[in-house]
Order: C-alpha cells, then sequence, then structure tokens
C-alpha cells in the first residue's frame, strides 16, 4: 500500500528538490573537457553541506561519493574519478541530467534530446487514475519510436522519508497496468535510454551499470506529485538551461 504524501511533506520534498536541481546547475557550469568528475563531486558537496543538508547517496549502500558521475556507456551509478573528461562525452547525475561535454555528435544530440523528451511524455501520464505502466509505455513507445531501446532493469521510484520508496516506476509497459496512480503520490520517473541495444551489466565495482555494446546511454530524472489532471514537478531543469548554455 502506497501512502500519498501530506501537503506538508509535498513542501519537503519541494525544498530538497529544488535544492538538488541547483545542486546539478552549479556542476553543470563547470562541464567541460579537462576536469575530472571528482572534482564535480567536490563542489556538488560543498554546495549541498553549505546550504544545511547532507547528500543522502553518500554512504547509502556504501555508496562512496555525493553523486554518481555516469560516463558515456555508463548508465548509472559511475563513481567519480580523476579521470579527466573528454570532448564529446556524456555525463549525468542522479537525480539526473546528461551534461554534453563540449561538442558532441549529432547522434548523441538525438540521443539527448529524445531521452529528456521521453521524461516529459513519462510525466504527462503521471495523474491520478493512471497506472505506472501507463508511465512506461509513454516513454518507451516515444524512446523506441526513434530507433533507440529503453533499459529494463532498472526503473523509477516513489520518494519520500527513503530515497527509493515502493511504487516502482518502469520506463517501459503496457498502458492499464501497474500500481494505481493516486492524488499525492510522490514519484522519480527517470528515463534510461541507450543508443544500441538495451543489454546492461554491473561493473565489479558492484555499483556501475554499462550498456552490454558500449553504445551511449542518457539518463533525466525529475520528481513529481502525481495530481488529478495533471502532475506537479519538484525538481526542475530550469536552474541548469536558463542561462542558454544548455540548449535542446
Amino acid at each position: 500500500m502506497v501512502r500519498p504524501k501530506t501537503e506538508e511533506e509535498i513542501e519537503l520534498l519541494r525544498i530538497n528538490g529544488e535544492l538538488v536541481s541547483k545542486t546539478l546547475a552549479e556542476v553543470g557550469k563547470l562541464v567541460a573537457p579537462g576536469v575530472t568528475t571528482a572534482k564535480l563531486n567536490e563542489v556538488a558537496e560543498t554546495f549541498i553541506r553549505d546550504h544545511g543538508a547532507v547528500p543522502s547517496f553518500k554512504g547509502f549502500d556504501g555508496f562512496p561519493a555525493a553523486l554518481c558521475m555516469s560516463v558515456n556507456d555508463v548508465v548509472v551509478h559511475g563513481f567519480p574519478s580523476d579521470r579527466p573528461l573528454e570532448e564529446g562525452e556524456g555525463y549525468n547525475g542522479d537525480s539526473a541530467y546528461t551534461f554534453p561535454v563540449g561538442e558532441v555528435d549529432a547522434e548523441t544530440r538525438k540521443l539527448l534530446d529524445v531521452t529528456k523528451a521521453s521524461l516529459y511524455k513519462g510525466i504527462e501520464a503521471a495523474v491520478a487514475g493512471n497506472r505506472t505502466g501507463d508511465i512506461g509505455y509513454a516513454v518507451q513507445s516515444y524512446a523506441e519510436s526513434f530507433g533507440f531501446s529503453v533499459v529494463r532493469e532498472l526503473e523509477g521510484h516513489g520518494v519520500g522519508k527513503e530515497m527509493h520508496e515502493d511504487p516502482g516506476v518502469p520506463n517501459y509497459g503496457r498502458k492499464g497496468h501497474g500500481a494505481r496512480l493516486v492524488d499525492g503520490m510522490t514519484i522519480c520517473i527517470e528515463p534510461m535510454i541507450c543508443a544500441g541495444g538495451r543489454g546492461v551489466y554491473l561493473a565489479r565495482n558492484g555499483w556501475a551499470v554499462h550498456t552490454a555494446d558500449h553504445k551511449n546511454a542518457a539518463h533525466y530524472e525529475l520528481t513529481v506529485v502525481v495530481r488529478k489532471g495533471r502532475a506537479e514537478q519538484l525538481s526542475t531543469f530550469d536552474y541548469i538551461e536558463k542561462d542558454g548554455s544548455i540548449k535542446f
């Protein structure tokens, strides 16, 4: 049984979502060839703590960093490292935004565009009375119409006092199937879309998930409240995109 959140709880989630959104924007300002993901992680953790919060993913099941830093064929949960980013790479953080590093080729740009658009297709379906399968269908049908594939082993989730709560929110599915969405339910929708096949594997570190064919993947995520008629966003990409440096 998934309990809808009270308006007071939703407001707390909104405040947290605002800080996460601003943190990703701070990180995004520095994404460039030659910058290490370890440096980006340091900036993010400092920004979070300076605003009176703590990075909840750091230490979660032993994860060593404040942010997940997933480059190119890493779908999610990559570790920050001292390897500099290279021109043309893609980078994403859990919460999640995929940043182009310098100039990227047309196919990579298309992957980013389609993945982000599929997220908003999913959000459109996140209304009271629908089911999680309606969200998954919206994401899957849009992404696959462009020849991309959808990761099946990873999904979105409910969110509240715990980082991951019920229900699971797959990025594929059938209309009318899955958990019913009710007013006040708070969920994270996060398409993980692959340029090639949908197969993935887990790295030896037990965290990073790579595409099996090592083609690029993209990942975007927003937190929303299920409402009657239209979902309400609790996190935003506006802080990242407002200066026009990231164009879609």
